[in-house]
């Protein structure tokens, strides 16, 4: 179990990281990105040669039998909420640090990018249920109260993965429209919450970031091993000095990778992949760039 002062000790190296990886092109990129994306009702005024014909106004230009169109402006505070798996598998990590490890990591590089730019954050942990739901709120102690509570999830990660369960929670708890980081290892069946996912991508701006380690996608030539299902417990005799065992292991991790990349593609989800052997500053600048290119 890791005591308070070595998980502050480890709060504490998440934001020294993530602060030094905060640039002025990082906050700029997160500006551009995300801020102008939400826009909300100001007012209307006569229509104007050269205005977007789509913002015509077209109850008021019934009522006065002349043109108005409606005017929009950016809204200027953002609601960023991440929703991170916390169930069994998450706390697997075969390099320096744990798929959660990972989680946190990111998780307090964009909450410090959304607090540098005046939005608010909320968390919302789950495994096979809800585990801690922190409504958002401004304030960079929020971000490291994000942090610790991923991080001591740790210790208790636990138990099976039911997206479709969170998914629920969030479309009883966040009404208004936000910026959702969904992340987890995605190790469950997809058609059990595609259905939800599409609804709440409708409804939020969705961006799914896949965290995955290396081992998890190939077997070391180690001979007789148990493999134990973090999930479920379950216990498998593996001889992984058979070469085709471990091929079968390699083609099985690659089918199940193409999947999800072809169920995120198909709903037209942005995805944000990460792994615990690869820089995550870098897909966090990818995804930030695409979704200007985007724009």
């Amino acid at each position: 179990m890791t005591d308070v002062k070595e998980l502050m000790a480890r709060v504490g190296k998440i934001r020294i990281l993530t602060n030094k990886l905060i640039d002025d092109q990082l906050s700029g990129d997160y500006h551009s990105t995300f801020k102008g994306q939400g826009v909300e009702f100001d007012e209307v005024r006569p229509y104007m040669v050269g205005d977007d014909v789509r913002t015509i106004d077209w109850n008021v230009t019934a009522k006065t039998g002349i043109p108005y169109i409606k005017r929009f402006s950016e809204e200027r505070e953002l609601t960023i909420l991440f929703m991170v798996d916390v169930s069994g598998s998450q706390g697997y990590g075969s390099a320096r640090r744990s798929k959660m490890e990972l989680a946190a990591e990111v998780t307090a590089l964009l909450a410090l990018t959304a607090i540098r730019n005046q939005d608010k954050i909320g968390l919302v942990l789950f495994s096979d249920r809800i585990v801690k739901f922190i409504p958002p709120r401004k304030g960079r102690d929020s971000v490291m109260r994000l942090v610790r509570e991923v991080l001591a999830a740790e210790d208790d990660a636990a138990g099976g993965t039911d997206i479709a369960e969170a998914l629920r929670f969030l479309g009883g708890v966040q009404k208004r429209r936000a910026v959702v980081f969904l992340v987890g290892d995605f190790l469950t069946d997809a058609s059990k919450y595609e259905r939800l996912l599409r609804a709440a991508a409708r409804r939020h701006d969705f961006i799914c970031t896949p965290v995955s380690d290396p081992a998890e996608s190939e077997l070391p030539d180690v001979g007789l091993v148990e493999l134990e299902d973090p999930e479920t417990g379950e216990l498998t005799l593996v001889d992984t000095s058979s070469a085709k065992v471990r091929r079968a292991f390699a083609a099985r991790a690659a089918a199940e990778r193409e999947e999800l990349r072809r169920f995120f593609v198909k709903t037209g989800i942005d995805t944000m992949p990460i792994s615990t052997d690869r820089p995550y500053v870098d897909e966090v600048r990818r995804l930030f760039k695409r979704r200007a290119r985007k724009r």
